[in-house]
């Protein structure tokens, strides 16, 4: 019987990309100079796994490079090797590579990395050099066969290996276990005598082979034993072994047939008191022939799936409240059911139809629950960020993680995550100052970065801070009138001055460099942060440090809306977008020589957007003084929209339109009402864009 693997490889996945994330998480706390051995444990535990994984389902390419970290870790944790800052460096450019293969597998695609070959290189080099226990001994000239054979240190294990009749049932395959060994060395694979039942008798799903394997390789025993770890209990295996002798003939004909360098590069390796196996060289040089050949063709891209684990009292929560529902939807089939409808009958109709209200209710927050996730998942790429990021600079930088259980949807979290990185690298780059300034400021040398979460009403909250040097407003007032966008004697308040960076295309960085300068692309954060319907404000003060605060919906599927009427047509706005809605008097109405409006609220001038006109319908009010005024946010800035009547307040369900139909401008969504019909949801600075007064609060002041 032949077990499709394929099914289970989704969560082998899963599993595995929370064992790379585990790896780089120790990694990073871990201290070179007295490593902690249960860290150790637990990355040798992570690279294991995936390794063993990688093997049964195939994915070689994966399984031969977690063997080097596998070996590697093994010998640091066995004390015959010294961590050290290289390893270190080594495991964590591995967990980004890893990571990458596993994009390439998920997706199916060929992966081709340069990094993979000089990975390889770097730790077959790093395993051959030996470990500190194995110091090199005095030849014993009376008996050269012995000492030729220690030097190779290849041993021919012979294992007998008889399966269980129910190993197949278990969904183990001796196939995928051998393919394992033949990474180990040289495989070869007999079947061995035994008795089988009569073919009537045959049970199609047991196994009734036995096998004997001959491995020559330099792996110790407890390696071997660790193919067969899952299937011991049901099967029985026995070891043998005798030393392999080497030929010193052969090793001459191999460094006669390379250069001179090489010739030398290969002697030392040669001499070192482990060298890995034939078998091994051999995989790294067909790799290396690979990579000089034609490429095949990549596989068609196929849709990446998501997926989330739910813990079990969640689930338990939800089977109660179907319950619930099952009942009351059974007590009202019960009264649809009577001939005749009385005050009793009508009484327990609309107790009813409240408990079904209520239960609605619950199972939307129950389900709600399900797509929330603690915002550490987001929070736990940055200490590998910060730490690369501060060497590169030369930065001495303390990371701060605070209410990293603060818990959003799992799709707003994924969509943040860019805005994140890019405000965390710029605090990084142009916030923090070097070692060198901070002392000379009176700082400590050591800078922080503090990222913060938490709720405030039916948002979440994400600070990003740091104690740097703050925005120069002086140098981004001057470099703002340079590039034309302040006049050359408008004053502007230091809150103005600090929007300034979120002009597209601002920066007052004098160089390019590889990490975005506090500026280059801050537009770019600000609109991706819209689109999730939040906001960006930031607070600076210089050699203070800057506090930039985003305020997000906790989810993206459910929106607390107002609805609006704009002549027949239905709309939803934000709610968290509104400040107020009024009705204007005239004198408080002013129009520009441009021909757009505006209205005076207290002391402030606000732009007026008249929806109908943006959306092409005919309405009921067509000036300002004869609708109502609804006040928005967008970016930071506040907006009149002018609408025929405000209706009531509830949750909608968003919809997507790209998904469904086309992108639309102004628009963010749709919902179906109660009634069954369609309401669209503005998309409220989509609609300042739109009607080109993206710059208006500057121009009525």
């Amino acid at each position: 019987m032949e077990i499709d693997l394929s099914q289970f490889s989704q969560v082998f996945f899963e599993e595995s990309l929370e064992g790379i994330d585990v790896m780089e998480s120790e990694l990073l706390n871990l201290d070179v100079n007295n490593p902690d051995e249960e860290a150790i444990n637990t990355i040798f535990r992570a690279a294991h796994s995936i390794k063993g994984g990688s093997a049964t389902f195939g994915f070689s390419q994966v399984a031969n490079y977690t063997h080097l970290l596998e070996t590697l870790l093994d010998e640091i944790r066995d004390g015959r090797r010294q961590m050290t800052n290289e390893h270190q460096d080594m495991l964590l450019l591995s967990v980004d590579l890893l990571r990458n293969m596993f994009d390439a597998l998920m997706r199916k695609i060929d992966f081709d990395d340069p990094l993979l070959a000089q990975l390889e290189k770097q730790f077959t080099i790093e395993i051959a050099k030996g470990t500190k226990e194995e110091a090199p001994e005095e030849p014993d000239s009376s008996n050269d066969t012995l000492v030729e054979q220690e030097a190779t240190g290849l041993l021919r294990w012979a294992i007998d290996f008889q399966a269980g009749i129910d190993i197949l049932r278990c969904g183990n395959d001796p196939y995928l276990m051998f393919n394992e060994l033949r990474l180990l060395g040289e495989l070869n694979v007999s079947l061995a005598e035994n008795s089988s039942p009569e073919f009537n008798d045959i049970d199609p799903e047991a196994c009734y082979l036995n096998w004997q394997l001959e491995l020559i390789t330099d792996q110790p025993l407890e390696r071997l034993k660790e193919v067969f770890e899952w299937v011991e209990d049901e099967c029985t295996i026995n070891y043998s072994s005798s030393p392999v002798i080497n030929e010193n003939s052969e090793q001459d004909d191999k460094l006669s047939n390379i250069e001179p360098d090489e010739a030398t590069v290969y002697q030392e390796q040669q001499g070192s008191e482990t060298v890995q196996n034939d078998v091994e060289g051999k995989r790294l040089d067909e790799a290396k022939a690979s990579n000089q050949g034609p490429k095949p063709k990549s596989q068609a891209k196929l849709p990446e799936t998501s997926s989330i684990r739910v813990s079990i009292d969640k689930i338990d929560l939800l089977i109660n409240m179907v319950g619930e529902l099952v009942i009351t939807q059974a007590m009202l089939g019960q009264i649809g059911q009577q001939d005749e409808i009385n005050e009793e009958s009508l009484e327990s109709l609309k107790q009813g139809l409240e408990q079904l209200a209520t239960h609605t209710r619950d199972l939307q927050e129950s389900v709600m629950q399900i797509r929330m996730l603690p915002i550490s998942f987001a929070f736990n790429r940055f200490p590998r960020l910060v730490r690369d990021i501060g060497q590169q600079l030369g930065k001495k930088v303390n990371l701060v993680l605070k209410g990293e259980d603060t818990e959003l949807d799992k799709t707003v979290m994924e969509k943040i995550v860019d805005p994140m990185v890019h405000l965390v690298r710029n605090s990084l780059d142009h916030g923090l100052e070097t070692p060198e300034e901070r002392l000379a400021k009176g700082k400590s040398e050591v800078g922080t970065i503090t990222l913060n979460a938490f709720h405030q009403g039916g948002s979440i909250i994400i600070e990003i801070i740091d104690d740097g040097a703050g925005l120069d407003t002086d140098r981004i007032l001057r470099k703002a009138r340079e590039k034309g966008l302040v006049g050359q004697e408008e004053e502007l308040s230091t809150e103005a001055i600090h929007k300034l960076i979120f002009k597209p295309g601002f920066s007052t960085a004098d160089a390019v460099s590889d990490l975005s300068g506090r500026g280059v692309g801050m537009d770019v954060v600000r609109r991706n942060i819209n689109e999730l319907n939040g906001s960006i404000e930031l607070k600076s003060t210089q050699d203070k440090g800057s506090r930039f605060t985003i305020r997000l919906p906790l989810t993206l599927a459910i929106l607390d809306g107002q609805l609006i009427r704009v002549g027949r047509h239905i709309y939803v706005v934000p709610l968290v977008s509104i400040h107020e809605s009024l009705q204007v008097e005239p004198n408080k109405i002013n129009r520009l020589s441009d021909g757009h409006e505006l209205i005076q609220l207290r002391n402030e001038y606000l732009p007026v957007i008249k929806v109908y006109q943006e959306f092409c319908h005919t309405s009921d009010a067509k000036e300002i003084k004869d609708g109502l005024v609804m006040v928005v946010d967008s970016n930071n800035e506040k907006i009149g929209l002018l609408v025929d009547e405000l209706l009531s307040q509830q949750q909608v369900v968003i919809k997507s339109l790209e998904d469904n139909y086309n992108r639309v401008p102004g628009v963010s969504g749709a919902t179906i009402l109660g009634d069954g019909t369609v309401a669209l949801i503005i998309d409220v600075t989509g609609l300042v864009s739109m009607a080109g007064i993206t710059n208006m609060k500057e121009h009525a002041a």
